[in-house]
Parts: C-alpha cells; structure tokens; sequence
C-alpha cells in the first residue's frame, strides 16, 4: 500500500531555500569564494523569521517557543551590529 505524499506548504519551501543561501553564503569563505557582507546574513536571517512567522499564521499554531523568536532576534541585531561596525 503506498502513502500519500506530503508536499511541505509554501513558507516551509521558501524558509528551507533561505536556510540554503544562509548556509551556502558561510561556506563561501571555506571555498575561497570570498567573504558576503554581514548585513546580507543578517537580512536573509530576517527575512526567514519573517516567513516563519507568516507559516505560523497560517497553520494557526507556533510552531516556536518565544524564546526561540527572541533568540534569533537578538543574533540578527549582533550581525547588524558587527556589520556597521559597532564596538
């Protein structure tokens, strides 16, 4: 007997191909492809949270605890931070 295929929703997708930019923009360094911008992580990292928070309206449930929200909140605003130069 087959199982039905479950396809991931559009937020999910989007978050997922963020991630991948993410991951691939902190490899590049390693491959010798140079080093992005700061704020380009952090925007991209913002941009996730932002559709994450989008997919929890949708499916009516947080899929997150607060502290998590929090949690990335405060590493976007350390990259923005680093990235205009902050001491």
């Amino acid at each position: 007997m087959s199982r039905p295929s479950q396809r991931p929703d559009l937020p999910t997708l989007i978050s997922l191909l963020l991630l991948g930019v993410v991951a691939l923009l902190l490899l590049a360094p390693l491959l010798g492809l140079g080093r992005p911008p700061v704020w380009v992580l952090a925007a991209l990292l913002l941009t996730r949270l932002s559709v994450q928070f989008w997919r929890s309206k949708l499916t009516g449930q947080a899929s997150r605890r607060a502290s998590g929200w929090i949690l990335d909140l405060v590493l976007i605003a350390l990259l923005m931070w680093v990235g205009l130069g902050g001491r």
